[in-house]
């Protein structure tokens, strides 16, 4: 695949190029990050795909890419149209991306942001538009600038949201949107480190403001990890990958109970001698394939469903309803998995 035509770099705003060992660092570690994910190498022409913010790791990620693989980036900021100061940001990294040789192109959601939840509904918009993005430039990956320390934050957050093994591997580093590899080559490189590669680039950034709000979790346990020099937060992230290894195994053996054990024509699942995760995580897949969430494939053991109640009411040999399904202990042990009756109008 031939890389996209680049705008002409502007010699008035040359930009320092990064230290050649952390541009080696960084390409081997998208090349391991890659094959990984898709299962072969990266080709020698790949198109990769960068989402900038502006922010220094981004920029920093920016400057490593262009520096390692020169020709094959392209780079994309989402203007989500919620600060009057994301379109002079998306200019400034327009702007880098010149001095770079990289070319640019500012996103907007396909649909205004709004209502609840605003920075989950504005999350799900920027990959939207990041995903569509990425597949019409024909790039074979999409990369993030998600690092050691937004992993750890991540892992202390879920810690104290008494998450089970899914939610505490944190940040993955790699998954699938639509077909694209999402990739995120950083999360074994510091915060520090990054505003580092930036500085001594000389390339401009913008600070977030809400990175300094205390309404927001993150914001409180960034400053928690700030003042508390015990806890590390390259050892969390790497706790954090540990974790995603033994999530990764952990869906690999329900895999296997999945199939010994789940009947799909009569909606029922033998997990009598099981542990009380497996259970967990059949239970959830029972679950969604009977609501048809999945219609016959797997559906995903670990999607975090809280099937606490479900479990105990099982366990003492009574049926119970999880999510429109009705869940009933049979006299060999096993539990039949049926869709729940409708309610009766009062």
């Amino acid at each position: 695949m031939s890389p996209p035509a680049a705008p002409p770099a502007s010699a008035s705003k040359r930009l320092n190029p990064p230290d050649p060992a952390g541009v080696e660092r960084f390409a081997c570690d998208l090349r391991r990050l890659f094959a990984t994910a898709a299962g072969e190498d990266l080709s020698a022409d790949a198109r990769i795909a960068l989402a900038v913010s502006g922010g220094a790791d981004s920029m920093a990620m920016l400057l490593l890419a262009a520096a390692a693989f020169p020709g094959q980036v392209v780079a994309a900021t989402v203007d989500h149209g919620l600060r009057p100061e994301a379109a002079a940001e998306a200019a400034l990294v327009a702007e880098a991306c010149t001095a770079l040789g990289v070319t640019h192109t500012t996103l907007a959601p396909a649909a205004p942001v709004a209502g609840a939840s605003i920075q989950r509904r504005a999350r799900e918009a920027r990959y939207a538009a990041l995903t569509a993005w990425a597949q019409a430039a024909g790039a074979d990956a999409l990369l993030t600038a998600h690092h050691a320390d937004d992993q750890a934050e991540t892992l202390l957050m879920r810690l104290n949201r008494a998450s089970g093994v899914a939610g505490l591997s944190g940040i993955r580093p790699w998954r699938f949107e639509d077909d694209m590899p999402l990739l995120r080559p950083l999360l074994t490189w510091r915060r520090g480190a990054l505003r580092d590669i930036a500085a001594a680039a000389g390339a401009p950034w913008v600070e977030d403001p809400s990175n300094a709000d205390p309404r927001h979790d993150r914001t409180r346990f960034r400053a928690l990890l700030a003042d508390q020099p015990l806890l590390d937060p390259a050892a969390l992230a790497r706790s954090a990958a540990h974790l995603g290894e033994a999530e990764a195994a952990l869906d690999a053996l329900t895999e296997t109970l999945w199939a010994e054990r789940w009947s799909p024509g009569k909606g029922l699942l033998r997990a009598a001698g099981l542990p009380r995760e497996a259970r967990r995580r059949l239970v959830r897949g029972a679950v969604a394939q009977v609501r048809g969430a999945n219609g016959i494939a797997a559906p995903d053991f670990s999607d975090g469903a809280n099937v606490e109640a479900l479990l105990d009411a099982l366990a003492a040999g009574k049926a119970a309803t999880q999510a429109g399904v009705l869940v009933s202990p049979e006299r060999d042990g096993s539990w039949r998995f049926t869709p729940a009756p409708p309610r009766r109008s009062l």
